[in-house]
């Protein structure tokens, strides 16, 4: 291993009473990728924010180095000058500027005092190229989807030529040939001797990626390993702090009634555009967990959408539950018959950051706490507060504001609200993004759970191990079209990646 370039020495933060970190020491040679891991507020982020001098010098107890010598980061700034660039998990671009604007603001370059807009363009085509973007360099950042826009945020990092890169959570939101690109540039950087930082909650990612890996649990540094000489199960184990034999512990409930069939559906994405789904047929019963698979951009989180009411055109076929049809672009009447979304960005559409947990949770339902048209507010506590035990949202109250809890809590107070409006389909866009591992089993239990009360759950997922795990049929998509069906056990990830490429089809189901 070389020489460390970056070092953090017994280091200790508080925020208040609370303890973030606790003597943590951690090393970076140069040419490494070292993966941070650990359960949301085990204090990577914490870390990582105090490297990049977020927290600045004087906040914390220890010692921050850079090729042996101690450094004093007052800001973020400073950090950026000694060469380390963060990707953070929360994006910060500006969706009303242009993909240019934002690959290079405060850098754009000029000719005779004026923005070289040319130029521009160009030094952004040679970024975007870098994370393997074909896109227009003057699109507005706003109009692109989540995936896009981290790839923008990790090429937008590399414009800044870093000697240390620190990813977190770099592929939460990326599809799988989008996630292999990404791991090929840091193996590119590697090569060029930039040391790399690597956050992630996908073991296999970092076991792909990492020649190291750090374990951290409760603030404190629990061990650092070589990626080659450990395994999943051991990581897992430091992480949790007690062994996890099986990450998807799906158990099969009774297949009921069909609880919602979708026939020979097209949708638009607007009035005279063409259709973006295509001939999309299928049935979810009562106890059933109906996986969709796909790559980015296959329509998977388009087809939830569409049928809560939420966006397309219909232009033929029908969503239908019992004997009833649900018309499309109605919302309200999708909620009446049951069908519920839980969407796969939180912190967008799914809650009010700023106001509390109790609010949070009773949002979808305040026709059921209201009492001659004014909210009963003893009477949306005690709903809310058997929601929140009965889902284990860790907090310390439930007036603490939403924003303060973890990934893993926040996702839970975003199924618990969808849940209180009594749903009889549950939609889940990757409802276990951005969370740990421990965090991730508490949901898969709430979803055997559910399934066993009878409840038709519809799981949309980028990682194929949790598709394969938790789902009793699989789907995958294809530019809009159902390119395969697997049933449950029958299907390798090679066979789901192919169908969701468009190679081959099947229906082993």
């Amino acid at each position: 291993m070389n020489a460390s370039v970056l070092e953090a020495r017994a280091i200790a933060k508080r925020f208040g009473g609370v303890v973030a970190l606790r003597g943590v020491s951690f090393q970076l040679a140069r040419g490494e990728v070292h993966a941070l891991c650990g359960e949301n507020g085990a204090g990577k982020s914490t870390l990582i924010k105090l490297l990049a001098g977020l927290h600045p010098h004087g906040s914390y107890e220890g010692q921050i180095l850079l090729d042996g010598r101690e450094v004093q980061f007052r800001s973020s700034r400073d950090a950026e000058r000694a060469g380390i660039a963060v990707i953070h998990q929360e994006l910060a671009l500006f969706p009303d500027l242009t993909i240019a604007e934002n690959l290079l603001l405060g850098n754009l370059p000029s000719r005779y005092g004026l923005v070289d807009w040319n130029a521009a363009t160009t030094q952004a085509r040679a970024l975007l190229s870098e994370v393997g973007l074909q896109l227009d360099p003057t699109q507005r950042v706003g109009e692109l989807g989540i995936g896009p826009r981290q790839l923008i945020e990790i090429a937008r990092a590399l414009g800044r030529h870093p000697r240390i890169l620190v990813l977190d959570e770099p592929t939460a939101a990326l599809a799988r040939n989008e996630i292999d690109t990404l791991l090929a540039l840091v193996r590119r950087l590697k090569a060029q001797g930039v040391a790399c930082v690597y956050i992630s909650h996908k073991l296999d990612e970092v076991f792909a990626i990492a020649d190291r890996i750090t374990v951290l649990r409760d603030g404190s540094a629990q061990a650092t390993l070589p990626a080659h000489g450990t395994d999943a199960k051991a990581v897992i184990a430091l992480m949790v702090g007690r062994p996890i034999e099986a990450l998807y512990p799906r158990r099969a409930s009774k297949r009921g009634e069909p609880a919602l069939t979708v026939r020979d559906l097209d949708v638009a994405p607007r009035a005279h555009g063409p259709s973006r789904l295509r001939r999309i047929a299928f049935t979810v019963h009562a106890g059933e967990v109906l996986g969709i698979g796909g790559l980015m951009g296959a329509g998977r989180s388009e087809l939830l959408l569409h049928l809560v009411g939420l966006w397309g055109e219909r232009r033929r076929g029908s969503v239908e539950m019992g004997a009833g049809t649900l018309p499309p672009q109605d919302v309200r009447a999708s909620m009446r018959a049951g069908v519920v979304l839980v969407t796969e960005d939180r912190k967008r559409f799914g809650l009010v950051l700023d106001a509390s947990v109790s609010f949070n949770l009773t949002l979808s339902s305040l026709r059921a706490i209201a009492a001659h048209g004014f909210i009963d507010a003893a009477a949306g506590a005690i709903t809310a507060g058997r929601m929140a035990a009965d889902l284990r949202v860790k907090t310390a109250s439930l007036e603490a504001t939403i924003g303060s809890l973890s990934g893993g809590n926040q996702q839970k107070v975003v199924i618990g609200k969808a849940l209180l409006t009594q749903p009889r389909v549950l939609l889940l866009d990757e409802p276990t993004r951005g969370i740990d591992v421990g965090a991730k089993v508490e949901l898969y239990e709430l979803i055997n759970r559910l399934t066993a009360q009878g409840q038709a759950i519809v799981l949309v997922s980028s990682e194929l191990p949790e598709l394969m795990g938790m789902s009793d049929r699989i789907l995958m998509l294809h530019e809009g079209c159902i390119a395969g069906e697997f049933a449950r056990g029958e299907a390798t990830q090679t066979q789901l990646l192919s169908a969701a490429m468009g190679i081959t089809a099947g229906r082993a189901a």
